[in-house]
């Protein structure tokens, strides 16, 4: 990363105190740094889909006006369009609009991985693969910046669920920490110098990762070259001093200095170096400086119409044809039954921080007039409620009787959006029993059936064989309604291909046996590598969908591999021919397959792809490029990557499960990695576990003594708790906006909640010192059963 103001940056921070340093070093409010001396403040913004600018200072998890801003399909569909050029064009409008509402840093991309498909905010991240994620991550970042707007790649690191997401320890192997979880963020650091990182809330193997000095210094710093700011994420910070030595620069939000005394204590005492809190302080006033002079500079204005257009582009481009009969494209003709609430009451965002109000919405309904014209018509029926997922009798029969009478129905099946939403995990990633049964009416009633599923995150079907065609929509963004008409009637192609696995039932998945959660307190990664097509693809379990998959209107074909390069520096290219009469996209996806290993590996590995556009009998020469760490475990007892040498299958192929060519090479690299037993199964036993952790499994901690890092809605496992949990919870409730629908509402309340109970310190408005929280955890941790039951056994 460029860092043209460093030195002045250093030589203003030189010229504060230490109470104006310690000031620098968390936010103002809500949403901005402060202003110290000539340091200016910059302004913070969600953005993971659009530009979350709150109107006012208001709370974190969107539940506040918003300036409008252009809402863009979710990142799970972007990554479902494989089409990085695309994604980066995105970046660019999210720039622009973010320099228009004078955002000095967008908040996103989240790049977690995909761990399961229950998670409640995987709509969020882009997908189950680490390679995916990365390239998809980094092209976004570049667009945002290209227009003097930061970015922000989050959550830092081992955040795959909700459920206790404040105080939950992620437990994971360092191999699979390595190649699952922090590889994409690796991508995203090399390949877009994100001005800023953004740390998680959970602990990873027992370090809060804002207060760890090998995730912050060792890991991003000094292995892969990251230069920018680390941020935490609002409330996070659970160890100021710790975090400041670990490299946690800014401290989000405003906290009202509630951690200057310990910070001080910790300098006096010699466990913190003032050269530390400088380091600390230069790279908040870096990103300020350098925010403000590209504020100061030239701006593209933020065209709201060429971007809406471009949602619709983009929309369109991660819409995944799942199934066909030949059904699609439709044919502008007869009659066409129109059914589900979705078609007026659009789906087209998640629950959340990520929450976007948007410019304009246009619906399925909006749009389906003008492609038809006169040359056919279309009937309504709403088939369930929007909110609910509820079937009435009436709705069932309408549903029916407009399938019946029409030439083809198209039903638009919507997750309702209190199902996916941040703060909540879904243990069983399902839809309402009674929209699983509108499907079974309306197919029944008109085989020539088109389902359209828009949703978040992949979802159990098992009626999917049922309709004449099946398409993932995913969240669209403001222009998926006529997104979606442009895909049915062939305007567009459905152009994209799964970033993630559609399990059969999610209870064949590994994961599920420890998810959310292992015990209240911690979750165990007994998966480790086998997540998504890892494990289908090892274990010989189908999905209903495969990672990778997606149809398109035309058909392509692929020619022999090529290899050229030296040593593990490889080029494979390919020849591919659209043999279609229609012009179509391609996504060529490269999977490696070691013959052998001293270590246990997944059958195969994305390692490349490119995402190519033919006209009919066109043939392109497709070259992919390969290097170490396409070929690369990571060897735990070395600390370093590794390549063994000998056979490697080279598969490329339109999916993980549709490979057209493939190939053998015999690399001589000269590593060697250290042997470790494999586990038996794809869950692996407590000793297996303990064997890939290198040591015992940590034992879970209670839900008592409490401490001031305990989640509020914990104080309830005590009598003494119970009475305090009302009252408290109110010092953070009414900072909060009353307004919202309901599955906004019951996101906040699911997210407050789950807050530590030092959160309650910083909302005090001064009324509270960490002190006197500790105080009364002293007295609540004194009333408590195990307390007293110690007390009667120590006087007998």
């Amino acid at each position: 990363m460029t860092t043209p103001h460093l030195g002045s940056a250093a030589a203003l921070v030189s010229q504060l105190t230490l109470d104006e340093k310690l000031l620098l070093l968390s936010g103002a409010n809500m949403w901005a740094t402060q202003t110290v001396g000539a340091i200016p403040s910059t302004f913070l913004a969600n953005g993971p889909n659009g530009v979350g600018k709150q109107a006012s200072e208001a709370d974190h998890v969107g539940g506040g006006e918003m300036l409008p801003a252009t809402c863009f399909p979710s990142p799970s569909a972007l990554a479902s369009s494989w089409d990085v050029a695309l994604v980066e064009e995105v970046g660019v409008a999210l720039g622009r609009e973010s320099r228009s509402k004078d955002v000095g840093v967008l908040l996103g991309p989240g790049l977690n991985i995909k761990r399961h498909p229950g998670g409640g905010r995987v709509f969020e991240y882009f997908s189950e693969d680490p390679h995916l994620s990365g390239k998809i991550a980094a092209a976004l970042v570049r667009g945002v910046q290209s227009q003097g707007v930061g970015s922000s790649i989050k959550h830092f690191a081992g955040n795959n669920q909700e459920t206790f997401r404040m105080r939950l320890d992620s437990i994971i192997d360092e191999r699979t920490l390595r190649e699952i979880y922090l590889t994409g963020f690796e991508i995203a650091v090399r390949e877009s110098d994100p001005w800023t990182v953004m740390t998680s809330y959970n602990l990873v193997n027992g370090e809060h990762p804002g207060e760890s000095q090998r995730l912050l210094a060792q890991i991003l710093r000094e292995e892969w070259g990251f230069t920018g700011l680390v941020m935490s994420d609002w409330f996070a910070v659970s160890d100021r001093p710790a975090g400041i030595r670990a490299g946690l620069d800014l401290e989000m939000p405003g906290n009202n200095g509630i951690w200057t005394g310990r910070v001080k204590k910790a300098i006096a005492e010699g466990t913190l170096t003032l050269a530390e809190v400088d380091a600390a302080a230069t790279r908040v006033a870096e990103l300020a400086l350098r925010a403000a002079a590209a504020a100061a500079g030239p701006a593209v204005p933020a065209d709201l119409d060429a971007h809406h257009a471009l949602a619709r582009r983009a929309a369109a481009a991660g819409t995944v044809l799942l199934r066909n009969d030949g059904i699609l494209p439709l044919r502008a003709e007869g009659t066409i039954a129109i059914i589900g609430a979705a078609a007026e009451t659009p789906r087209y965002q998640g629950v959340g921080s990520a929450h976007v109000n948007a410019v304009t919405v246009e619906t399925v309904l909006d749009a389906l007039p003008g492609r038809l014209g006169t040359s056919a018509e279309f009937t309504f029926a709403r088939g369930y409620d929007a909110t609910s997922g509820a079937v009435s009798a009436e709705d069932s029969a309408a549903a029916y009787a407009a399938a019946e009478a029409a030439d083809v129905a198209v039903l638009l099946l919507a997750i309702p959006a209190g199902k996916e939403a941040e703060g909540i995990d879904r243990e069983n990633p399902v839809f309402p029993p009674a929209m699983n049964e509108l499907v079974r009416t309306v197919t029944a009633a008109n085989p020539r059936t088109v389902v359209v599923l828009v949703n978040g995150a992949p979802l159990e079907l098992p009626w999917a064989d049922a309709p004449a065609a099946l398409l993932e929509a995913y969240l669209g963004g403001q222009a998926a309604g006529p997104a979606i008409v442009d895909v049915l009637f062939g305007d567009a192609e459905p152009g994209g291909r799964l970033g993630e696995s559609f399990p059969v039932a999610a209870a064949d998945l590994p994961a599920s046996a420890n998810f959310p959660t292992t015990s209240p307190t911690q979750v165990q990664y007994r998966e480790n590598i086998y997540v998504g097509y890892r494990f289908h693809d090892s274990f010989g379990i189908a999905p209903r969908f495969p990672f990778g998959h997606g149809l398109g209107y035309t058909s392509f074909e692929y020619g022999a591999l090529e290899v050229s390069g030296e040593g593990v520096n490889l080029a494979i290219t390919v020849p591919v021919t659209n043999t279609g009469e229609r012009a179509g996209s391609e996504v060529v996806q490269l999977y490696v397959h070691a013959s052998e290993s001293a270590v246990h590996r997944p059958e195969q590995e994305l390692k490349a792809f490119a995402k190519v556009h033919l006209e009919p009998n066109e043939t392109r020469r497709v070259t992919l490029s390969l290097g170490h760490r396409a070929f690369a475990v990571y060897d735990v007892a070395r600390s370093s990557w590794a390549a063994e040498s000998g056979d490697y299958e080279i598969r490329v192929g339109s999916s993980s499960r549709d490979i057209r060519s493939s190939t053998i090479v015999l690399l001589d690299t000269g590593d060697a990695v250290t042997p470790v037993e494999r586990p038996q199964a794809a869950v692996a036993s407590a000793a297996e576990f303990a064997r890939l952790l290198g040591g015992p499994v940590p034992p879970a901690a209670g839900l008592v003594p409490y401490s001031i890092n305990s989640p509020i809605d914990d104080l309830r496992t005590t009598w003494l708790g119970r009475r305090l949990h009302g009252a408290l919870l109110g010092v953070i409730t009414k900072k909060l906006p009353a307004g919202g629908d309901d599955d906004t509402q019951a996101m906040i309340t699911a997210v407050v909640g789950g807050m530590p109970l030092r959160t309650l310190v910083a909302n005090s408005d001064g009324k509270l010192s960490l002190d006197t929280m500790e105080r009364i955890v002293r007295v609540l941790n004194a009333a408590s059963p195990e307390a007293r039951h110690a007390r009667r056994a120590a006087t007998t």
